[in-house]
């Protein structure tokens, strides 16, 4: 039987994201009991602009030792952005831990850095992405530390992604994780299980620690750190992984194979373990990831939080959008076409080029309505490229709007369309790694079913056809067959971001 709830502890999950940092105090079966949240801080250079990594720690420090007075904690388990690296020193006492600041990974790069960078890059399996916008990939943050700050970089001992950073700070040991590397840090060669030919190019390899997995357990947290912050002394460290990988790994946890999960949010991202890796197009968006366990993730990226607001304006309407409203926009062929911000997404060539159809919407609640059922268009657009998997989940904030399942769903009647309103699943698959070697069960999960969509299928079919081929159409180069996971040249830049 499973260890209950009291045995295993509560799990602390600290999620770091681009935007907000939150610790939570999580049940070993994925629930959220309590969430502490505060901005990400982000300080001027010089050298570049960078995270205010020693205000984190001391709040981090801090709100773990509340929560170990409201919660008995057991573990603690990091979760954080792919574009999160950190170059650190020898001991995780010293201020912050850093050698050098950790780089905004929306800093604008010199032209220099980028020029010198690209022809080192590699083909698309070292890379995993497209070579994206700024600073977003870890190994062109390197590059620019190496170069602006040689003495600095070569003094350096270990080279963290953001979950390995706050496990050694707390454990004091220092892990490479796949997932995290493999999330388009263009250091770790997914498909084939090595690192990218930058790393030895560049004399990094030293500064790369052992691999353990996202579950291992480091040990107890450093009993300096629990002695000032009243922590238990049992209180162990996991490695931590990446957050949409983590995602990911809540449903394979709950027992679900062959599927395909869509997350929602400023980006939709869409993940699935058996997309084939010849068929990832990086002019479409697509990514090679890892897993949890070291295995490829097909991944596909585009902006959808950032188009919904480009339609929608900037304060739509509260409440849902009526489905009528939705059938009218349909009768009349009013389409938003990709894409609106500077993001390709599927539709290389697209950006800045984004427009709405006419009869344009009239109403406030007519844009919404416009907004969200575009965004149900990239949502499939995201699913049908991925391709395997008769199993699509859907999870995030657009579930906000009931109307959306249901248009996702009538846009792909040939699958099983769930979704989970559940919208912790980051924090929920980290807490569930503390399980991974014990669980002898599938962890809890609900998922919702969407029913009666076959009228708004046939309401949508044609629509949905339509706008495709327009969108395509007007996308620019033109769509080719998605060989591009084979080639050895360098990325075309493009405006994107994990």
């Amino acid at each position: 039987m499973p260890a209950s709830r009291n045995e295993q502890g509560t799990i602390a999950v600290l999620d770091v994201g681009k935007t907000n940092v939150k610790l939570n105090a999580v049940t070993a079966d994925g629930v959220v009991l309590e969430t502490l949240s505060i901005p990400n801080p982000v300080l001027p250079g010089p050298p570049w602009r960078h995270h205010d990594l020693g205000a984190i720690g001391e709040w981090v420090f801090s709100g773990l030792g509340q929560l170990a007075r409201r919660h008995p904690l057991s573990a603690f388990v990091a979760s954080g952005h792919g574009s999160g690296g950190v170059l650190v020193g020898d001991d995780p006492e010293s201020g912050d831990g850093t050698a050098l600041p950790m780089i905004d990974y929306e800093q604008p790069l010199p032209e220099a850095v980028n020029a010198g960078y690209i022809p080192l890059s590699g083909s698309f399996f070292d890379r995993g992405s497209a070579t994206m916008h700024a600073a977003t990939h870890q190994a062109r943050q390197l590059y620019w530390m190496q170069e602006r700050e040689p003495e600095a970089f070569s003094r350096a001992r270990w080279y963290l992604g953001l979950p390995q950073y706050w496990a050694w700070r707390l454990s004091g040991v220092a892990t490479a994780e796949t997932s995290l590397l493999g999330a388009q840090s263009h250091l770790w060669n997914v498909a084939e299980r090595h690192f990218a030919p930058i790393v030895e190019a560049r004399g990094w390899r030293r500064l790369m620690p052992p691999f353990a997995d996202a579950w291992q357990d480091l040990g107890p947290v450093r009993a300096a750190l629990a002695r000032r912050y009243a922590l238990p002394e049992e209180f162990r460290v996991l490695v931590g992984a990446h957050d949409s990988s983590l995602n990911h790994y809540r449903y394979h946890a709950a027992g679900l194979s062959d599927f395909i999960v869509i997350s929602t949010g400023t980006w939709i991202v869409g993940f699935s373990g058996q997309t084939a890796l010849d068929r990832l197009d990086e002019d479409r968006g697509m990514t090679l990831n890892s897993d949890v366990f070291g295995n490829p993730l097909g991944g596909v990226l585009t902006m959808g939080g950032r188009e919904f607001s480009y339609v929608a304006g900037q304060e739509p309407p509260d409440g849902p959008v009526p489905e009528q409203i939705v059938r009218r926009l349909i009768g009349g062929r009013t389409m938003a076409l990709p894409s609106f911000g500077d993001d390709n997404g599927l539709f290389p060539g697209s950006a800045g080029h984004g427009h709405i159809t006419e009869p344009k919407p009239e109403t406030a609640m007519e844009r919404k309505a416009l907004a969200l059922l575009y965004c149900a268009l990239l949502t499939a657009e995201c699913v049908e490229a991925l391709g395997a998997g008769p199993s699509v989940v859907l999870d995030g904030s657009f579930l906000r709007d009931p109307l959306y399942a249901r248009l996702v769903a009538a846009l792909l009647p040939e699958r099983q369309v769930r979704f989970n309103l559940d919208a912790y699943g980051v924090a929920s698959g980290a807490a569930l790694l503390a399980g991974q070697r014990t669980r002898t069960g599938p962890a809890p999960l609900s998922l919702a079913e969407v029913a009666d969509i076959a009228p708004l299928t046939a309401a949508i079919s044609d629509y949905a056809a339509r706008w495709r081929a327009t969108a395509r159409r007007q996308a620019e180069p033109v769509f080719t067959d998605t060989s591009k996971g084979k080639s050895d040249e360098p990325a075309r830049h493009s405006h994107s971001s994990p």
